[in-house]
Protein backbone atom coordinates (compact mmCIF):
# COMPACT_ATOMS: atom_id res chain seq x y z
CA UNK A 1 0.00 0.00 0.00
CA UNK A 2 2.89 2.17 0.75
CA UNK A 3 4.11 1.95 -3.24
CA UNK A 4 0.79 4.73 -3.44
CA UNK A 5 3.23 7.63 -2.68
CA UNK A 6 5.11 7.35 -5.22
CA UNK A 7 1.98 8.84 -7.14
CA UNK A 8 1.28 11.63 -4.70
CA UNK A 9 -1.26 12.39 -2.31
CA UNK A 10 -1.02 11.73 1.55
CA UNK A 11 -1.08 7.86 2.62
CA UNK A 12 0.06 6.23 5.80
CA UNK A 13 2.58 3.65 5.47
CA UNK A 14 2.65 -0.01 7.47
CA UNK A 15 4.42 1.82 10.55
CA UNK A 16 1.58 4.20 11.05
CA UNK A 17 3.39 7.41 10.40
CA UNK A 18 1.41 10.23 8.12
CA UNK A 19 3.79 11.28 5.20
CA UNK A 20 3.04 13.80 2.24
CA UNK A 21 4.31 13.36 -0.67
CA UNK A 22 7.70 16.64 -1.05
CA UNK A 23 10.35 17.15 0.87
CA UNK A 24 13.46 14.78 1.77
CA UNK A 25 11.62 12.24 3.73
CA UNK A 26 9.38 11.48 0.80
CA UNK A 27 12.42 11.66 -1.07
CA UNK A 28 14.16 8.85 1.05
CA UNK A 29 10.71 7.23 1.16
CA UNK A 30 10.38 6.11 -2.09
CA UNK A 31 14.33 5.34 -2.74
CA UNK A 32 13.81 2.84 0.21
CA UNK A 33 10.25 1.55 -1.08
CA UNK A 34 11.98 1.38 -4.44
CA UNK A 35 14.97 -0.98 -3.19
CA UNK A 36 12.81 -2.98 -1.08
CA UNK A 37 10.59 -3.91 -4.19
CA UNK A 38 13.60 -4.86 -5.82
CA UNK A 39 14.23 -7.41 -3.50
CA UNK A 40 10.56 -9.01 -3.30
CA UNK A 41 10.08 -12.35 -4.92
CA UNK A 42 7.67 -12.02 -8.16
CA UNK A 43 3.83 -12.78 -7.35
CA UNK A 44 3.08 -16.39 -8.22
CA UNK A 45 0.46 -15.08 -10.55
CA UNK A 46 3.13 -12.64 -12.09
CA UNK A 47 4.04 -12.81 -16.08
CA UNK A 48 6.84 -14.79 -17.17
CA UNK A 49 7.62 -16.56 -20.61
CA UNK A 50 6.95 -19.57 -19.27
CA UNK A 51 3.32 -18.64 -18.33
CA UNK A 52 2.43 -16.40 -21.32
CA UNK A 53 0.06 -17.14 -24.19
CA UNK A 54 1.36 -19.99 -26.33
CA UNK A 55 0.56 -18.32 -29.34
CA UNK A 56 2.34 -15.16 -29.69
CA UNK A 57 5.41 -17.21 -28.33
CA UNK A 58 5.42 -19.11 -31.26
CA UNK A 59 4.47 -16.34 -33.96
CA UNK A 60 6.81 -15.84 -36.21
CA UNK A 61 7.89 -12.58 -38.06
CA UNK A 62 10.99 -13.35 -40.78
CA UNK A 63 11.15 -9.85 -41.96
CA UNK A 64 12.23 -8.53 -38.60
CA UNK A 65 13.85 -11.83 -37.87
CA UNK A 66 17.32 -12.48 -36.48
CA UNK A 67 19.08 -11.29 -39.96
CA UNK A 68 17.78 -7.74 -39.08
CA UNK A 69 18.79 -8.01 -34.99
CA UNK A 70 22.61 -9.12 -36.50
CA UNK A 71 21.79 -5.63 -38.43
CA UNK A 72 21.33 -4.54 -35.37
CA UNK A 73 24.01 -5.76 -33.69
CA UNK A 74 26.60 -4.52 -36.68
CA UNK A 75 25.46 -0.76 -36.84
CA UNK A 76 25.85 -0.40 -33.18
CA UNK A 77 29.52 -1.78 -33.29
CA UNK A 78 30.15 0.08 -36.64
CA UNK A 79 28.99 3.35 -34.15
CA UNK A 80 31.51 2.52 -31.75
CA UNK A 81 33.90 2.53 -34.40
CA UNK A 82 34.84 -0.97 -34.95
CA UNK A 83 36.05 -1.51 -38.69
CA UNK A 84 34.09 -3.24 -41.06
CA UNK A 85 34.46 -3.93 -44.81
CA UNK A 86 31.38 -1.37 -45.46
CA UNK A 87 30.37 2.07 -43.55
CA UNK A 88 26.54 1.17 -42.95
CA UNK A 89 24.33 -1.78 -43.14
CA UNK A 90 21.58 -1.21 -46.24
CA UNK A 91 17.92 -2.66 -45.40
CA UNK A 92 16.58 -4.47 -47.86
CA UNK A 93 14.57 -6.68 -45.94
CA UNK A 94 11.57 -4.94 -45.92
CA UNK A 95 9.78 -2.83 -48.39
CA UNK A 96 9.76 0.49 -46.51
CA UNK A 97 10.52 3.50 -49.63
CA UNK A 98 10.89 6.19 -48.06
CA UNK A 99 13.57 4.67 -45.38
CA UNK A 100 15.54 3.92 -48.49
CA UNK A 101 15.31 7.90 -49.60
CA UNK A 102 11.71 7.56 -51.82
CA UNK A 103 10.97 10.72 -52.06
CA UNK A 104 7.74 11.61 -51.00
CA UNK A 105 4.45 12.85 -53.32
CA UNK A 106 4.66 16.64 -52.43
CA UNK A 107 0.73 16.92 -53.18
CA UNK A 108 -0.37 14.69 -49.93
CA UNK A 109 2.23 16.24 -47.34
CA UNK A 110 1.18 19.86 -48.72
CA UNK A 111 -2.55 18.86 -47.67
CA UNK A 112 -1.60 17.52 -44.97
CA UNK A 113 0.87 20.36 -43.86
CA UNK A 114 -2.32 22.64 -43.36
CA UNK A 115 -4.30 20.19 -41.98
CA UNK A 116 -1.90 19.25 -39.15
CA UNK A 117 -1.39 23.38 -38.86
CA UNK A 118 -3.97 24.98 -40.23
CA UNK A 119 -2.83 28.40 -38.24
CA UNK A 120 -1.38 28.30 -42.50
CA UNK A 121 -4.54 29.45 -43.86
CA UNK A 122 -4.49 32.75 -41.84
CA UNK A 123 -1.31 33.97 -42.59
CA UNK A 124 -2.22 35.56 -46.55
CA UNK A 125 1.61 34.72 -47.49
CA UNK A 126 1.85 30.78 -46.46
CA UNK A 127 -1.95 30.44 -48.07
CA UNK A 128 -0.49 32.15 -51.56
CA UNK A 129 2.95 30.13 -51.61
CA UNK A 130 0.71 27.06 -51.64
CA UNK A 131 -0.93 25.80 -54.94
CA UNK A 132 -5.09 26.15 -54.86
CA UNK A 133 -6.18 22.51 -54.99
CA UNK A 134 -4.14 22.37 -51.97
CA UNK A 135 -5.60 24.78 -50.08
CA UNK A 136 -9.35 23.63 -51.32
CA UNK A 137 -7.92 19.96 -50.56
CA UNK A 138 -7.48 20.64 -46.90
CA UNK A 139 -10.31 23.08 -46.30
CA UNK A 140 -12.84 20.13 -47.58
CA UNK A 141 -11.23 17.34 -45.31
CA UNK A 142 -11.06 20.00 -42.45
CA UNK A 143 -14.92 20.84 -42.66
CA UNK A 144 -15.79 17.46 -42.77
CA UNK A 145 -14.32 16.71 -39.43
CA UNK A 146 -13.91 17.85 -35.95
CA UNK A 147 -10.03 18.16 -35.63
CA UNK A 148 -7.16 16.25 -36.57
CA UNK A 149 -6.26 15.28 -33.73
CA UNK A 150 -9.87 13.94 -32.50
CA UNK A 151 -11.53 10.70 -32.92
CA UNK A 152 -13.40 10.03 -35.94
CA UNK A 153 -16.10 7.27 -36.65
CA UNK A 154 -14.82 3.94 -36.23
CA UNK A 155 -14.75 2.81 -39.53
CA UNK A 156 -13.22 6.22 -40.64
CA UNK A 157 -14.35 9.56 -41.93
CA UNK A 158 -17.38 8.89 -44.44
CA UNK A 159 -16.00 11.23 -46.43
CA UNK A 160 -12.63 9.47 -47.01
CA UNK A 161 -15.02 6.08 -47.01
CA UNK A 162 -16.51 7.78 -50.07
CA UNK A 163 -13.79 8.51 -51.93
CA UNK A 164 -12.86 4.76 -52.05
CA UNK A 165 -15.84 3.37 -52.94
CA UNK A 166 -15.65 6.41 -56.10
CA UNK A 167 -12.21 5.21 -56.58
CA UNK A 168 -12.88 1.48 -56.92
CA UNK A 169 -15.87 1.96 -58.99
CA UNK A 170 -13.10 4.19 -61.68
CA UNK A 171 -11.04 1.27 -61.40
CA UNK A 172 -13.16 -1.42 -62.03
CA UNK A 173 -15.88 0.21 -64.50
CA UNK A 174 -18.03 -1.13 -61.50
CA UNK A 175 -21.11 0.81 -59.41
CA UNK A 176 -20.08 2.94 -56.63
CA UNK A 177 -20.18 0.53 -53.79
CA UNK A 178 -21.58 1.47 -50.05
CA UNK A 179 -19.65 2.96 -47.60
CA UNK A 180 -21.25 0.75 -44.84
CA UNK A 181 -18.65 -1.89 -47.09
CA UNK A 182 -15.11 0.35 -46.19
CA UNK A 183 -13.21 0.16 -43.44
CA UNK A 184 -10.29 2.26 -43.00
CA UNK A 185 -7.33 1.05 -40.67
CA UNK A 186 -4.22 1.68 -39.54
CA UNK A 187 -2.22 -0.21 -42.78
CA UNK A 188 -3.53 -2.86 -44.78
CA UNK A 189 -2.16 -5.24 -41.88
CA UNK A 190 -4.66 -4.28 -38.88
CA UNK A 191 -7.16 -4.93 -41.44
CA UNK A 192 -6.13 -8.07 -42.26
CA UNK A 193 -5.72 -9.55 -38.18
CA UNK A 194 -9.39 -7.84 -37.78
CA UNK A 195 -10.97 -10.30 -40.34
CA UNK A 196 -9.08 -12.98 -39.22
CA UNK A 197 -10.51 -12.49 -35.68
CA UNK A 198 -13.48 -12.48 -36.98
CA UNK A 199 -13.08 -15.55 -38.65
CA UNK A 200 -11.31 -17.63 -36.59
CA UNK A 201 -13.27 -19.64 -33.62
CA UNK A 202 -11.88 -20.59 -30.30
CA UNK A 203 -10.44 -24.59 -30.32
CA UNK A 204 -13.03 -24.82 -27.00
CA UNK A 205 -15.90 -24.71 -29.55
CA UNK A 206 -14.11 -27.96 -31.25
CA UNK A 207 -14.02 -26.83 -34.46
CA UNK A 208 -10.27 -26.42 -36.19
CA UNK A 209 -10.24 -23.51 -38.62
CA UNK A 210 -7.50 -22.96 -41.55
CA UNK A 211 -6.73 -20.40 -43.73
CA UNK A 212 -4.56 -21.06 -47.28
CA UNK A 213 -1.79 -18.76 -47.78
CA UNK A 214 0.46 -19.03 -50.51
CA UNK A 215 3.73 -19.98 -50.68
CA UNK A 216 6.10 -18.05 -50.83
CA UNK A 217 3.80 -16.28 -48.38
CA UNK A 218 4.12 -12.57 -46.25
CA UNK A 219 4.89 -13.36 -42.64
CA UNK A 220 1.85 -11.42 -41.44
CA UNK A 221 -0.32 -14.36 -42.77
CA UNK A 222 1.61 -17.34 -40.83
CA UNK A 223 1.83 -14.99 -37.56
CA UNK A 224 -1.91 -14.06 -37.30
CA UNK A 225 -3.35 -16.81 -38.39
CA UNK A 226 -1.66 -18.52 -35.40
CA UNK A 227 -2.25 -15.63 -33.09
CA UNK A 228 -5.94 -16.27 -33.71
CA UNK A 229 -5.68 -20.06 -32.95
CA UNK A 230 -6.17 -20.80 -36.66
CA UNK A 231 -3.99 -23.50 -39.02
CA UNK A 232 -2.14 -22.27 -41.98
CA UNK A 233 -3.08 -24.31 -45.05
CA UNK A 234 -0.25 -23.82 -47.15
CA UNK A 235 -0.80 -23.67 -51.34
CA UNK A 236 2.64 -23.60 -53.35
CA UNK A 237 3.14 -21.65 -56.21
CA UNK A 238 4.81 -22.89 -59.46
CA UNK A 239 7.93 -21.32 -59.45
CA UNK A 240 8.84 -23.00 -62.50
CA UNK A 241 6.07 -21.35 -64.84
CA UNK A 242 6.92 -17.63 -63.68
CA UNK A 243 4.81 -18.67 -59.41
CA UNK A 244 1.64 -19.17 -61.53
CA UNK A 245 -0.86 -20.40 -59.27
CA UNK A 246 -2.72 -23.89 -60.18
CA UNK A 247 -5.90 -24.70 -58.82
CA UNK A 248 -5.26 -28.38 -58.95
CA UNK A 249 -2.29 -27.69 -56.15
CA UNK A 250 -5.30 -25.85 -54.15
CA UNK A 251 -7.53 -28.01 -54.42
CA UNK A 252 -5.45 -30.89 -52.92
CA UNK A 253 -4.27 -28.67 -49.73
CA UNK A 254 -8.20 -28.32 -49.22
CA UNK A 255 -8.08 -32.07 -49.08
CA UNK A 256 -4.90 -32.78 -47.02
CA UNK A 257 -6.83 -30.19 -44.57
CA UNK A 258 -9.86 -31.73 -44.14
CA UNK A 259 -8.06 -35.32 -43.80
CA UNK A 260 -6.68 -33.14 -41.14
CA UNK A 261 -9.73 -31.92 -39.68
CA UNK A 262 -9.20 -28.21 -41.07
CA UNK A 263 -12.18 -26.48 -41.70
CA UNK A 264 -10.97 -24.27 -44.33
CA UNK A 265 -12.52 -20.74 -44.17
CA UNK A 266 -10.84 -18.08 -45.62
CA UNK A 267 -8.20 -18.38 -48.73
CA UNK A 268 -5.02 -15.57 -49.14
CA UNK A 269 -3.77 -14.29 -52.29
CA UNK A 270 -1.43 -11.67 -52.91
CA UNK A 271 -1.47 -10.15 -55.98
CA UNK A 272 0.81 -8.57 -57.44
CA UNK A 273 3.07 -11.06 -55.44
CA UNK A 274 5.29 -10.79 -52.06
CA UNK A 275 7.97 -11.98 -52.22
CA UNK A 276 7.33 -13.37 -55.59
CA UNK A 277 6.49 -10.62 -57.40
CA UNK A 278 3.72 -12.41 -59.69
CA UNK A 279 0.76 -10.99 -61.18
CA UNK A 280 -2.37 -12.90 -61.44
CA UNK A 281 -4.28 -12.98 -64.83
CA UNK A 282 -8.31 -12.43 -65.41
CA UNK A 283 -8.44 -16.00 -66.18
CA UNK A 284 -6.93 -17.33 -62.57
CA UNK A 285 -8.84 -14.80 -60.50
CA UNK A 286 -12.12 -16.07 -62.22
CA UNK A 287 -11.07 -19.51 -61.46
CA UNK A 288 -10.19 -18.38 -57.66
CA UNK A 289 -13.60 -17.05 -57.87
CA UNK A 290 -15.46 -19.94 -58.99
CA UNK A 291 -13.59 -22.41 -56.72
CA UNK A 292 -14.32 -20.21 -53.22
CA UNK A 293 -17.93 -20.62 -54.65
CA UNK A 294 -17.71 -23.94 -54.76
CA UNK A 295 -16.32 -24.83 -51.16
CA UNK A 296 -17.72 -21.79 -49.43
CA UNK A 297 -14.53 -19.86 -47.99
CA UNK A 298 -14.01 -16.54 -48.68
CA UNK A 299 -11.37 -14.97 -50.66
CA UNK A 300 -8.70 -12.47 -48.95
CA UNK A 301 -7.27 -10.24 -51.85
CA UNK A 302 -4.05 -8.59 -50.80
CA UNK A 303 -3.54 -6.15 -53.66
CA UNK A 304 -1.39 -3.61 -51.86
CA UNK A 305 0.98 -3.69 -54.56
CA UNK A 306 -1.54 -2.83 -57.29
CA UNK A 307 0.28 0.57 -58.03
CA UNK A 308 3.59 -1.49 -58.37
CA UNK A 309 3.66 -3.08 -61.83
CA UNK A 310 6.43 -3.39 -64.33
CA UNK A 311 5.76 -5.60 -66.80
CA UNK A 312 3.55 -5.99 -69.69
CA UNK A 313 0.58 -8.10 -67.02
CA UNK A 314 -1.54 -5.79 -65.94
CA UNK A 315 -3.36 -5.74 -62.14
CA UNK A 316 -6.67 -6.61 -62.41
CA UNK A 317 -8.59 -6.49 -59.25
CA UNK A 318 -10.79 -9.56 -57.99
CA UNK A 319 -13.72 -7.62 -57.69
CA UNK A 320 -13.56 -6.79 -61.17
CA UNK A 321 -12.92 -9.98 -62.39
CA UNK A 322 -16.20 -11.30 -60.10
CA UNK A 323 -18.38 -8.22 -60.98
CA UNK A 324 -17.56 -9.53 -64.89
CA UNK A 325 -18.51 -13.07 -63.83
CA UNK A 326 -22.45 -12.89 -63.65
CA UNK A 327 -24.39 -14.92 -61.86
CA UNK A 328 -24.35 -16.51 -59.26
CA UNK A 329 -20.97 -16.10 -58.55
CA UNK A 330 -21.05 -12.25 -58.34
CA UNK A 331 -23.78 -11.81 -56.00
CA UNK A 332 -22.35 -14.71 -53.60
CA UNK A 333 -18.74 -15.14 -53.36
CA UNK A 334 -17.29 -13.40 -50.33
CA UNK A 335 -15.03 -11.08 -50.82
CA UNK A 336 -12.40 -9.04 -48.55
CA UNK A 337 -9.72 -6.70 -50.55
CA UNK A 338 -7.13 -4.68 -49.17
CA UNK A 339 -5.12 -1.55 -49.82
CA UNK A 340 -2.62 0.76 -48.39
CA UNK A 341 -1.08 4.22 -48.38
CA UNK A 342 2.03 2.47 -47.52
CA UNK A 343 3.26 1.25 -51.23
CA UNK A 344 3.05 1.75 -54.89
CA UNK A 345 4.56 5.53 -55.68
CA UNK A 346 3.65 7.27 -52.55
CA UNK A 347 5.48 4.65 -50.11
CA UNK A 348 3.54 6.35 -46.81
CA UNK A 349 4.84 3.36 -44.21
CA UNK A 350 4.77 6.20 -41.30
CA UNK A 351 1.13 7.22 -42.30
CA UNK A 352 -0.13 3.30 -41.52
CA UNK A 353 -3.06 4.18 -43.95
CA UNK A 354 -5.50 1.27 -45.39
CA UNK A 355 -8.42 0.04 -46.00
CA UNK A 356 -10.44 -3.04 -46.94
CA UNK A 357 -14.04 -3.35 -48.39
CA UNK A 358 -16.19 -6.21 -48.08
CA UNK A 359 -18.47 -7.72 -51.35
CA UNK A 360 -20.66 -10.28 -50.25
CA UNK A 361 -20.28 -10.40 -46.77
CA UNK A 362 -23.25 -10.81 -44.77
CA UNK A 363 -25.00 -7.16 -42.95
CA UNK A 364 -24.88 -9.36 -39.53
CA UNK A 365 -20.91 -9.92 -40.29
CA UNK A 366 -20.34 -6.31 -41.14
CA UNK A 367 -21.68 -5.27 -37.71
CA UNK A 368 -19.27 -7.49 -35.68
CA UNK A 369 -16.84 -6.41 -38.03
CA UNK A 370 -17.54 -2.54 -37.11
CA UNK A 371 -17.75 -3.80 -33.35
CA UNK A 372 -14.17 -5.19 -33.52
CA UNK A 373 -12.54 -1.64 -35.25
CA UNK A 374 -14.93 0.37 -32.35
CA UNK A 375 -12.87 -1.56 -29.88
CA UNK A 376 -9.94 0.15 -31.42
CA UNK A 377 -12.09 3.51 -31.43
CA UNK A 378 -10.62 4.66 -34.66
CA UNK A 379 -7.71 4.58 -37.26
CA UNK A 380 -5.37 7.71 -36.86
CA UNK A 381 -6.81 10.51 -38.99
CA UNK A 382 -3.56 11.64 -40.73
CA UNK A 383 -3.44 7.72 -42.57
CA UNK A 384 -7.07 8.22 -43.29
CA UNK A 385 -6.23 12.07 -45.26
CA UNK A 386 -3.36 10.51 -46.58
CA UNK A 387 -5.55 7.35 -48.33
CA UNK A 388 -8.33 10.06 -49.17
CA UNK A 389 -5.48 11.86 -50.83
CA UNK A 390 -4.20 8.32 -52.18
CA UNK A 391 -7.03 7.49 -54.28
CA UNK A 392 -8.46 11.11 -55.25
CA UNK A 393 -4.92 12.37 -56.44
CA UNK A 394 -5.05 15.53 -58.58
CA UNK A 395 -6.61 15.46 -62.03
CA UNK A 396 -5.43 17.30 -65.41
CA UNK A 397 -6.36 20.85 -65.43
CA UNK A 398 -5.52 21.00 -61.70
CA UNK A 399 -3.05 23.42 -60.74
CA UNK A 400 -0.75 20.69 -58.79
CA UNK A 401 -1.40 18.05 -61.64
CA UNK A 402 1.74 18.38 -63.60
CA UNK A 403 4.14 18.27 -60.71
CA UNK A 404 2.29 15.49 -59.15
CA UNK A 405 2.29 13.34 -62.49
CA UNK A 406 5.82 14.16 -63.41
CA UNK A 407 7.10 13.09 -59.37
CA UNK A 408 4.63 9.82 -59.64
CA UNK A 409 5.94 8.87 -63.07
CA UNK A 410 9.62 9.33 -61.64
CA UNK A 411 9.55 7.03 -59.32
CA UNK A 412 6.94 4.17 -60.85
CA UNK A 413 9.71 4.19 -63.95
CA UNK A 414 12.39 4.23 -61.67
CA UNK A 415 11.41 1.24 -59.69
CA UNK A 416 10.63 -0.56 -63.17
CA UNK A 417 14.21 0.04 -64.31
CA UNK A 418 15.27 -1.54 -60.84
CA UNK A 419 13.51 -4.28 -61.22
CA UNK A 420 14.91 -5.23 -64.35
CA UNK A 421 18.33 -4.50 -63.71
CA UNK A 422 18.62 -6.39 -60.22
CA UNK A 423 16.88 -9.77 -62.41
CA UNK A 424 19.37 -9.31 -64.92
CA UNK A 425 21.95 -9.59 -62.82
CA UNK A 426 20.70 -12.51 -60.41
CA UNK A 427 20.34 -14.44 -63.41
CA UNK A 428 23.98 -14.21 -64.38
CA UNK A 429 24.95 -15.32 -61.26
CA UNK A 430 26.30 -19.03 -60.83
CA UNK A 431 23.84 -21.51 -59.64
CA UNK A 432 21.16 -18.75 -59.35
CA UNK A 433 17.57 -18.16 -61.04
CA UNK A 434 15.41 -15.47 -60.61
CA UNK A 435 11.79 -15.21 -62.18
CA UNK A 436 10.58 -11.51 -63.84
CA UNK A 437 9.45 -9.10 -61.04
CA UNK A 438 6.34 -8.17 -62.58
CA UNK A 439 5.08 -6.47 -59.77
CA UNK A 440 5.27 -5.33 -56.25
CA UNK A 441 8.81 -4.44 -54.29
CA UNK A 442 11.07 -7.72 -54.54
CA UNK A 443 13.28 -9.91 -55.59
CA UNK A 444 13.02 -13.30 -55.03
CA UNK A 445 16.18 -15.04 -56.58
CA UNK A 446 16.57 -19.17 -56.13
CA UNK A 447 20.25 -20.21 -54.97
CA UNK A 448 22.01 -23.40 -55.64
CA UNK A 449 24.09 -24.50 -52.21
CA UNK A 450 26.83 -26.87 -52.63
CA UNK A 451 26.67 -29.60 -50.18
CA UNK A 452 29.93 -27.67 -48.42
CA UNK A 453 28.23 -24.92 -47.93
CA UNK A 454 24.74 -27.20 -46.50
CA UNK A 455 27.67 -28.87 -44.17
CA UNK A 456 28.64 -25.35 -42.87
CA UNK A 457 25.66 -24.29 -42.13
CA UNK A 458 24.22 -27.28 -39.97
CA UNK A 459 27.47 -26.87 -38.22
CA UNK A 460 26.88 -22.99 -37.28
CA UNK A 461 23.36 -24.38 -36.33
CA UNK A 462 21.44 -22.06 -39.53
CA UNK A 463 19.41 -23.16 -42.19
CA UNK A 464 21.38 -22.87 -45.11
CA UNK A 465 19.48 -19.81 -46.93
CA UNK A 466 19.79 -18.32 -43.29
CA UNK A 467 23.52 -19.17 -42.78
CA UNK A 468 23.88 -17.57 -46.40
CA UNK A 469 22.20 -13.83 -45.63
CA UNK A 470 24.22 -14.06 -42.71
CA UNK A 471 27.34 -14.44 -44.79
CA UNK A 472 26.19 -11.84 -46.96
CA UNK A 473 25.38 -8.98 -44.22
CA UNK A 474 28.68 -9.46 -42.58
CA UNK A 475 30.20 -9.18 -45.86
CA UNK A 476 28.36 -6.53 -47.60
CA UNK A 477 26.18 -4.77 -44.58
CA UNK A 478 23.32 -5.90 -47.43
CA UNK A 479 20.80 -7.37 -44.75
CA UNK A 480 18.01 -9.68 -46.99
CA UNK A 481 15.32 -11.83 -45.89
CA UNK A 482 15.88 -15.57 -45.40
CA UNK A 483 13.34 -17.50 -48.28
CA UNK A 484 12.46 -19.77 -45.16
CA UNK A 485 10.53 -17.06 -43.66
CA UNK A 486 8.53 -17.22 -46.47
CA UNK A 487 8.18 -20.78 -47.16
CA UNK A 488 9.93 -22.37 -50.10
CA UNK A 489 9.09 -25.66 -52.04
CA UNK A 490 11.54 -28.68 -50.11
CA UNK A 491 15.24 -28.75 -51.02
CA UNK A 492 15.62 -25.28 -52.51
CA UNK A 493 16.57 -21.96 -50.94
CA UNK A 494 15.75 -18.35 -52.00
CA UNK A 495 15.98 -15.15 -50.22
CA UNK A 496 13.91 -11.97 -50.38
CA UNK A 497 15.37 -8.16 -51.34
CA UNK A 498 13.94 -4.79 -52.18
CA UNK A 499 14.51 -2.94 -55.09
CA UNK A 500 14.48 0.17 -52.59
CA UNK A 501 18.02 1.45 -52.62
CA UNK A 502 17.81 4.59 -54.68
CA UNK A 503 18.74 4.02 -58.28
CA UNK A 504 21.75 6.47 -58.01
CA UNK A 505 23.03 3.67 -55.75
CA UNK A 506 22.02 0.26 -57.22
CA UNK A 507 24.69 -0.57 -59.17
CA UNK A 508 27.01 -0.58 -56.72
CA UNK A 509 24.01 -2.77 -54.59
CA UNK A 510 23.71 -5.05 -57.37
CA UNK A 511 27.64 -5.26 -57.48
CA UNK A 512 27.70 -6.49 -53.84
CA UNK A 513 24.82 -8.99 -54.64
CA UNK A 514 27.46 -10.31 -57.44
CA UNK A 515 30.81 -9.86 -55.80
CA UNK A 516 29.24 -11.57 -52.55
CA UNK A 517 27.66 -14.35 -54.43
CA UNK A 518 31.22 -15.35 -56.40
CA UNK A 519 33.37 -15.39 -53.37
CA UNK A 520 30.88 -17.61 -51.37
CA UNK A 521 30.34 -20.05 -53.83
CA UNK A 522 33.98 -20.18 -54.45
CA UNK A 523 34.73 -20.56 -51.07
CA UNK A 524 32.24 -23.24 -50.16
CA UNK A 525 32.83 -25.36 -53.70
CA UNK A 526 32.57 -29.15 -53.19
CA UNK A 527 36.20 -30.64 -53.41
CA UNK A 528 37.93 -30.24 -56.57
CA UNK A 529 34.86 -29.37 -58.04
CA UNK A 530 34.10 -27.08 -61.12
CA UNK A 531 31.68 -24.42 -61.45
CA UNK A 532 28.94 -26.81 -62.83
CA UNK A 533 29.42 -28.94 -59.54
CA UNK A 534 27.27 -25.90 -58.13
CA UNK A 535 23.99 -27.46 -59.88
CA UNK A 536 26.08 -27.72 -63.56
CA UNK A 537 23.04 -28.37 -65.86
CA UNK A 538 19.91 -28.75 -63.46
CA UNK A 539 21.05 -25.13 -62.17
CA UNK A 540 21.92 -23.28 -65.44
CA UNK A 541 19.64 -26.11 -67.52
CA UNK A 542 16.85 -24.42 -65.64
CA UNK A 543 17.92 -20.81 -65.86
CA UNK A 544 16.28 -20.92 -69.25
CA UNK A 545 13.12 -21.18 -67.66
CA UNK A 546 13.03 -17.42 -66.43
CA UNK A 547 14.05 -16.42 -69.64
CA UNK A 548 11.22 -18.49 -71.78
CA UNK A 549 8.52 -16.73 -69.52
CA UNK A 550 10.09 -13.41 -69.94
CA UNK A 551 9.90 -13.87 -73.64
CA UNK A 552 6.72 -15.24 -73.44
CA UNK A 553 4.82 -12.09 -71.82
CA UNK A 554 7.12 -9.96 -74.16
CA UNK A 555 8.39 -8.01 -71.26
CA UNK A 556 9.68 -4.95 -72.44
Amino acid sequence: GFFLLLLGGTVVPPWGRKVTRGGENTMALQRAALLLAATLPMAAGGLSKENMNDQVKAAQYAVRGPIVAKAGEIEAALASGEKMPFSKTVACNIGNPQALRQRPVSFPRQVLSLILYPEQLEDPAARAALPDDVVARAEKYMANMPNVGAYTHSQGLPGVRKEVTEFIARRDGTPVGSTDNVFLTNGASEGVRMLFQVCMRAPDTGVKDGVLVPIPQYPLYSASIGLYNGSLVPYELDEATGWSLNLNTVRKSIQDARRKGINVRAMVFINPGNPTGNCLSDVELAELCTLAHEEGFVLFADEVYQENVYGTRPFISCKKVLASMGQPWANQVELVSFHTVSKGAYGECGFRGGYFETTNIHPDVVQQIYKVASINLSPNVPGQIAMGIMVTPPQPGDESYPRFHREHQATVQSLKRRARMITDAFNTMEGVECQDCDGALYSFPKITLSRKAQEAARAAGKAPDVFYCLKMLEATGLSVVPGSGFGQADGTFHFRTTILPPENQFSRIVGLFTSFHKQFMDEYRDGGSSRSSYGGSSSYGSRPTAAVNAMSRSRL
